[in-house]
């Protein structure tokens, strides 16, 4: 599979995997900030979204991602991951530690993490909407969930077309793509890396960096008193800084 994609300015590159509640127009904020510092990033659709179709058979979108990099000739790179792009980000830190220099994470998703009442309210929400043919109603919820109370409604409607657009993907295929699941140990990660979470997201996720930050080997943890689930695209003004900081190192 071929990841769409696109990259922009020169330097050490900047790989941008996107929460799977939107797809890479997210970092739509961060790529001119990215490129303003001297870097060149490189930010692709996952398999199912934005434009990237719903593969067939097997996949990996780590594998899919490592592929593409390949393609551009990227050897070593920085990774921002958000949510379940983050939990593609951790695969891919792991399981290519020399390749990764340092990663950043922001309301990351994890394998194997267990979902508390409030993600699986949430769930059975979303669900519930699905299986009645309420697409609308559906990327309602999600924008609803998961954007801050500090995004414009502008912002939360962006989000809402894009959660829309996958539905339009993923919801009615006749037969469901399974993906790979690689074995890896995240102990293998070599990479430098901020857990950053957002004081008004689910609390699965404070616990899910809370939690990494203590197995992680080089880890630090920064909550957001302002931000929820998505603060690149809620306040690219106060998470840019960020970002770019530790970037720098």
């Amino acid at each position: 599979m071929t990841l769409a994609y696109d990259v922009a300015g020169d330097g050490p590159a900047v790989l941008l995997l996107h929460s799977t509640v939107v797809d890479r127009r997210m970092w739509d904020p961060q790529v001119p900030a990215l490129t303003a510092a001297g870097y060149r990033a490189i930010r692709c659709d996952l398999n199912g979204f934005g434009e990237t179709p719903l593969p067939t058979g097997l996949y990996s979108d780590a594998d899919d991602v490592i592929a593409l990099l390949d393609d551009l000739g990227v050897d070593r790179f920085r990774l921002v991951g958000a949510s379940g792009g983050g939990k593609v980000a951790l695969e891919v830190a792991a399981r290519w530690p020399s390749r990764v220099s340092a990663l950043l994470l922001l309301a990351t998703a994890v394998a194997g993490f267990e979902p508390g009442p409030e993600l699986r309210a949430y769930g059975e929400r979303e669900d519930a909407l699905l299986e009645a043919g309420d697409l609308d109603g559906a990327a309602d919820l999600n924008a609803e969930v998961w954007v801050g109370p500090e995004a414009t409604d502008q912002i939360r409607s962006r989000v809402r077309v894009m959660q829309r657009h996958i539905f339009d993907v993923q919801v009615g295929v006749d037969e469901e793509p399974e993906q790979i699941r690689h074995q890896f140990d995240l102990n293998a990660i070599a990479a430098r890396t901020l857990l950053v979470t957002g004081a008004h997201d689910l609390p699965d996720f404070t616990a899910i960096a809370d939690r990494l930050a203590a197995t992680l080997p080089d880890a630090e943890r920064l909550d957001l008193s302002w931000a929820g689930h998505l603060p690149s695209m809620e306040r690219p003004d106060l998470l840019n800084p960020v970002m770019l900081e530790f970037l720098a190192g």
